[in-house]
């Protein structure tokens, strides 16, 4: 059991009686990015406007996360007050009774200011069972500065193909300046949150309408052999072992030309406090291929409440202003407003502050999120929601699947066929046992 006490403070009741005034303890899990870091850090200002909480933190890095929430939840452990997951696991965790809904929020919260795409990502049947943190879609980073000596402009819309040979003019060993840099962690949530869009924009699906994998299709093929060229020749040494939190860390240490990832990172590269490149970072559209459907995704850092945690009005104060019109106001003026967290509330993105701070990103910021349709993640039809996962319970462990065979061929491991022949394989069987189709 997770109910556990500190005393607050000792007080003389009636008759002389003593009593202890005990503090709700919450114990909360979230991810180690940066916005979450912050969000740790605010633990003062939150424990002195509500001094019968206290807060204590589980951060890890993000595939640690998602194992180690999910097996929590799923089997009532009861570790967690607040957790923090994305918009794959909502919906799926909400339909399961994992999670409490957010019914009945407050006036002052104004739900109707939650950007209407992220609202309904965090949704299951019309109710939020999570609230977002902060939100994002995917763009293409790029060094001005870089560019303007190599005699090269972005295109506002770049192509994969255009991509490419900018990273080959623009790669740099000798100076410490990779062409690109790109995920190459293994997860379903790592090199996959790439990998997908990048199979989305070549024209490749996951399964077709009867749910048969196409892991082999020329445009899995397609993209696994442009992903693989643009880091074998032009990436990091060691990208398997480069995630999120690492190729943002290269990138604002000036090791990387490009970029392609999730629009969050835009605050942290653009601030001179935390990056060496932030006067000369440049934006851009994801790039594209033979199709703009999926090229760029949508997704949700959220925080939610476990069905079975002690602490449930507690953890709601919690959320409510870990999410607020408030928090991002404390943020922006504390740490400045390229900080804020992105993604979430309109009123962000008509403040004057954050749009004078976020000036390069914040429109485009708001027009991929808008623009990306969960409901068409790819050319041709397929029977499945989600750009950058498929929204089946069976996903996490596919995409963890294929993601490992996906760094074994960047590791050289496994040719470009070998990887996705040994995909489908896995991905064949997993679905015929899971009942999606016999054959």
């Amino acid at each position: 059991m997770k109910i556990r006490y500190a005393i607050a403070g000792m007080v003389l009741g009636a008759g002389g009686m003593t009593a202890a005034q005990a503090a709700t303890q919450l114990t909360i899990a979230t991810v180690n990015n940066p916005q979450m870091v912050a969000m740790q850090k605010l633990t003062s200002t939150f424990e002195k406007k509500y001094p019968d909480i206290k807060l204590n933190w589980d951060v890890m890095p993000e595939n640690e996360l998602r194992q180690k929430v999910t097996v929590d939840i799923a089997t009532n452990a009861g570790s967690y007050d607040v957790v923090t997951l994305g918009a794959l696991e909502t919906p799926l965790w909400a339909k399961n009774g994992w999670i409490q809904p957010f019914n009945n929020l407050p006036k002052s919260y104004d739900v109707n200011d939650v950007i209407k795409p992220v609202r309904k990502a965090l949704s299951y049947n019309g109710e939020l069972y999570a609230l977002p943190f902060y939100a994002e879609s995917s763009f293409t980073y790029y060094r001005k500065d870089l560019f303007k000596k190599a005699g090269i402009q972005m295109p506002e819309h770049p192509t994969w193909k255009q991509i490419s040979s900018y990273a080959k003019k623009l790669n740099d060993p000798s100076n410490a300046v990779n062409g690109i840099c790109l995920r190459g962690m293994p997860g379903w949530g790592e090199n996959m949150a790439l990998f997908d869009t990048m199979v989305n924009t070549f024209g490749g699906r996951w399964f077709n309408k009867k749910w048969e994998p196409e892991l082999t299709s020329s445009g899995w093929h397609d993209a696994l052999s442009t992903y693989l060229n643009l880091l074998k020749n032009y990436g990091p040494s060691g990208s398997t072992s480069n995630g999120f939190v690492e190729v943002e860390n290269l990138f604002s240490n000036g090791h990387c030309a490009m970029w392609v990832d999730a629009t969050s990172g835009a605050g942290y590269v653009s601030d001179p406090k935390t990056s060496k490149v932030a006067k000369d970072v440049g934006f851009a559209w994801a790039p594209v291929a033979k199709t703009k459907n999926g090229s760029h995704w949508l997704w949700s850092w959220a925080l939610a409440i476990p069905k079975d945690t002690q602490h449930a009005d507690a953890a709601r104060k919690f959320v409510e202003w870990a999410t607020s019109k408030g928090y991002v106001n404390l943020v922006g003026e504390k740490d400045g407003w390229v900080n804020a967290p992105p993604g979430t509330r309109y009123s962000t993105y008509s403040n004057p502050d954050y749009k004078k701070a976020a000036g390069g990103y914040a429109d485009l910021t708001m027009k991929a999120i808008n623009q990306a349709d969960p409901n068409k993640p790819t050319e041709k039809p397929v029977p499945y929601t989600g750009i950058q996962f498929v929204a089946i319970p069976e996903f996490q462990a596919l995409g963890q699947s294929v993601g490992q065979n996906v760094a074994a061929a960047l590791a050289g491991r496994m040719s470009v066929d070998e990887a996705l022949e040994k995909s489908q394989k896995s991905v064949k069987s997993t679905m015929q046992q899971s009942g999606y189709y016999s054959k």
